[in-house]
């Protein structure tokens, strides 16, 4: 039944079958078929379902809580065989640009002073990372700070600010940013990501129309497209990216934007000590 809880508190983060699929790697009649599931060892239905659509309905609310309160039981029970507080199970989950930039670093770390405890990385987007935290399913994430305010048992804390530029195949190294955004075929970094998002606002707070040539969230996959001559991409100049002689980074000025990526931890008294330790890790790596 844990399969099937954690897809349907998937489901109630995301808002359909579709998208929760999406984010966990189900196709929409897996997902259908846990709820299904689940729904016949409860004994009732969590969704009221119309043609197509499915909504929450009163009892699927209240199993909400229960749902992350069992997941979260089973989680603790990981780090049980230890006789203290000396070793366990810690689960983080990262976007991809923080393995090599953050998490290496503060894994060392933290290994050297608390060999006991095993580490589980989960990668992700930074939506589906914040929603595992939020369930109980991971300890902390690092991501990219939401564009919401996030609920009060959720604590963020920032670890670097990365500005954004624009880059571009060498030939264009010296033309205006505007006059090349106004042009050129934009690589689009994916507007359902937190950093996609801020990239979209910055283009219409900025009234720039822009031709759109290809969308998708991986960083490295846009610079490798810029340097094939496929357009040009706005993007933040994060530690871990490889830019090839081919490209060319212009600055935004009095224009730049930032993505602040950072942690998001759960407040649980269980969990908070190592948490922290490992947060503490986090920040040193940051910090030099």
């Amino acid at each position: 039944m844990l399969r099937e809880l954690k897809t349907f508190l998937a489901v109630v983060h995301h808002g359909t079958f579709a998208r929760a699929g999406a984010q966990i790697g189900l196709t929409q009649s897996a997902v259908s078929a846990q709820i299904q599931r689940l729904e016949d060892e409860l004994g009732f239905a969590l969704f009221d379902r119309t043609g197509r659509s499915a909504s929450l309905n009163a009892a699927g609310k209240r199993t909400v809580d229960v749902a992350q309160e069992l997941l979260a039981v089973y989680a603790r029970m990981a780090t049980q065989g230890a006789a203290s507080e000396s070793a366990g199970l810690l689960r983080i989950g990262a976007i991809a640009s923080a393995h090599t930039s953050l998490l290496v670093g503060a894994i060392r770390q933290f290994r050297a002073v608390s060999p006991g405890w095993r580490i589980r990385v989960s990668p992700g987007v930074s939506l589906s990372l914040l929603a595992q935290v939020d369930s109980s399913e991971l300890d902390l994430a690092v991501i990219i700070k939401p564009p919401f305010a996030l609920p009060p048992e959720l604590k963020w804390h920032s670890l670097v600010s990365e500005p954004f530029v624009l880059l571009v195949p060498r030939k264009f190294a010296k033309e205006s940013w505007r006059t090349l955004l106004a042009r050129e075929p934009l690589i689009r970094y994916d507007r359902n990501s937190f950093g996609g998002r801020l990239v979209d606002r910055f283009l219409k707070r900025k009234r720039i129309n822009v031709n759109d040539a290809v969308e998708l969230d991986e960083l490295q996959g846009i610079v490798e497209l810029v340097a094939a001559g496929v357009g040009i991409a706005i993007v933040p100049q994060a530690a871990p990216l490889r830019f090839p002689t081919a490209v060319r980074t212009l600055t935004l000025g009095d224009e730049t934007f930032y993505r602040e990526v950072g942690i998001v931890e759960r407040s649980t008294p269980d969990r908070q000590g190592i948490s922290d330790d490992f947060a503490a890790c986090l920040r040193a790596v940051a910090a030099s």
